[in-house]
């Protein structure tokens, strides 16, 4: 009895074996012959991939001639002439003329610009410094409200001219109860906000102070939402996003780079340092100077491109 329930039990595991080796086997089998189709669609695609490739560098290569020469006539470096192109001009002058151009555009665009989160890249502002009497920074301390102080609130916001005198520093009262001071970095402590000015109040007389003002801050966009406001984004310069101060602090392209960073790179200061927290008037105070050292740069590269275009147009002549 027992050599025959053996036996059934060798056989049964053989054939489980066997079945099993042959499920694998024709899963093999389907694998390998739906790797054919597959192998010739990656194909297909990646040859109509390199068409399309091509297809669009050369559209470039013979748009690139005839608007570098619409650029050049429009900054005046060469007389108008609707069958001239750029190989009109001699080999020798022509990476100077596009030096000149990419300049002048890094020049106009380079530090107006600003990201606003909700309306996008603003325009390039192209006329010249805003008088300095128009000019305040500002900077804005939050405290966290809601469960875990996820939520964002105003905790203290300051405001300086363009001389750095503070025309505004006040601890405002949160609408709602503030579950988390962020002390190491709002330098924010409880009692700051006991006798604080409600935030209606504040945010009526900070709308005052802001009308018709070029506001500068770094991430300022952060601060515009903590005030429930809106701001011209042609009067907001935002330090965050400036590609001269990037190139200046030798920043590598497209990095937001911290306040505390680009002050200690190029204005030398330590700020946001110690254990008391951010100070908003330091760091409204640091955001205006780096402001002014982009404007600074700015003026001398217009004149330097200006130097640059007599230079080729006495070369041209």
């Amino acid at each position: 009895m027992m050599s025959d329930l053996s036996k059934r039990n060798k056989v049964s595991d053989g054939l489980l074996g066997n079945y099993r080796y042959l499920c694998k086997k024709s899963m093999t089998i389907r694998a390998m012959e739906s790797a054919v189709p597959r192998k010739k669609r990656q194909d297909v695609n990646a040859a109509s991939n390199r068409r399309r490739r091509k297809k669009k560098k050369r559209a470039r290569s013979l748009c690139e001639p005839l608007e570098l020469n619409a650029l050049m006539k429009k900054a005046k470096l060469v007389e108008p002439n609707p069958d001239s192109t750029l190989n009109s001009a001699p080999e020798p002058h022509r990476h100077s003329v596009m030096a000149v151009l990419r300049d002048s555009w890094e020049v106009d665009s380079g530090f107006s610009e600003s990201s606003p989160p909700a309306s996008g890249r603003s325009s390039p502002c192209l006329g010249p410094s805003p008088p300095a009497a128009s000019v305040v920074a500002l900077d804005c301390e939050m405290v966290g409200t809601g469960p875990g102080g996820r939520c964002s609130a105003l905790g203290r916001c300051s405001i300086v001219d363009y001389h750095g005198n503070v025309l505004y520093d006040k601890y405002v009262r949160p609408c709602q109860p503030v579950t988390d001071f962020r002390t190491p970095w709002s330098g924010i402590r409880r009692h700051h906000l006991h006798n604080a000015v409600p935030f209606a109040q504040a945010q009526e007389e900070i709308l005052a102070i802001l009308e018709g003002k070029v506001v500068v801050g770094h991430s300022i966009y952060n601060d515009f939402e903590a005030l429930n406001m809106d701001h011209p984004s042609h009067m907001v310069r935002d330090t965050s996003t400036t590609r001269h101060l990037r190139r200046l602090a030798g920043f590598p392209h497209g990095r937001r780079s911290s306040l505390k960073l680009l002050a200690n790179k190029l204005l030398n200061r330590r700020i946001q340092a110690g254990r008391r927290g951010h100070c908003s008037v330091e760091d409204a105070q640091a955001a205006l100077d780096l402001y002014k050292l982009a404007q600074e740069k700015k003026q001398n590269a217009k004149l330097s491109k200006q130097a640059k275009t007599h230079r080729l147009s006495d070369a041209f002549d």
